[in-house]
């Protein structure tokens, strides 16, 4: 098996780690039970979705507009989550864990190819941000009916509905900024 331009080779001098560092170094490998978990949660998303599919299918005949766009909007959600869930999946593994070694294989994504850790918070916290847009867009659609008996949410629930998902937006902004100035730092002449 010939190695590629681009695969890493340890230097000539490489002896290994002494056995701290191996030990510090491999513990890496304790992430692999935790993304292993992901996948089985990733399991359960899919089966939700079916579960909401097959609902939505059975009453799309007696449901109204209302009730069928909320179960659409349960369906994105999962979807949302599920694509939060790869990401973490994926993007973890590759950045603490192992590399994939997925550079020539044709199904790569395409932001895999430049994932690192800060790109990894920014997709993440835009990923949480696009969920949280979905929940809130469920409550606005209940908002005609605060204030009456029965009703599922409260006027204080939206509102703080509302500012945990501003409090969202301006977190992913905050990460952003700080990482763009984290790498415009590296890159002045003189920085070590």
């Amino acid at each position: 098996m010939s190695m590629a331009a681009d695969d890493p080779v340890p230097p000539k001098d490489f002896k290994g780690l002494r056995p701290l560092p191996t030990l510090i170094f491999g513990s890496r490998w304790l992430q692999l039970p935790l993304c292993l978990g992901l996948i089985v949660a990733q399991g359960v998303y899919v089966f939700l979705f079916l579960k909401e599919l097959v609902h939505l299918v059975a009453g799309a005949n007696k449901f109204t507009e209302q009730e069928i766009m909320l179960v659409v909007l349960g369906l994105i959600d999962v979807v949302m989550i599920s694509n939060l869930l790869i990401m973490v999946i994926v993007g973890g593994y590759e950045t603490f864990v192992s590399r994939l070694e997925l550079e020539r294989h044709p199904d790569q994504p395409e932001w895999l190819s430049h994932v690192n850790a800060s790109v990894l918070k920014i997709k993440l916290a835009m990923a949480i941000i696009g969920i949280s847009s979905i929940h809130l867009l469920r409550t606005f659609i209940y908002a005609g009916q605060l204030g009456l008996p029965g009703s599922q949410y409260t006027e204080t629930g939206v509102m703080w509905q509302a500012i945990i998902h501003g409090l969202f937006i301006l977190s992913a902004v905050g990460v952003a900024a700080v990482e763009r100035m984290g790498q415009s730092g590296y890159g002045k002449p003189g920085h070590h």
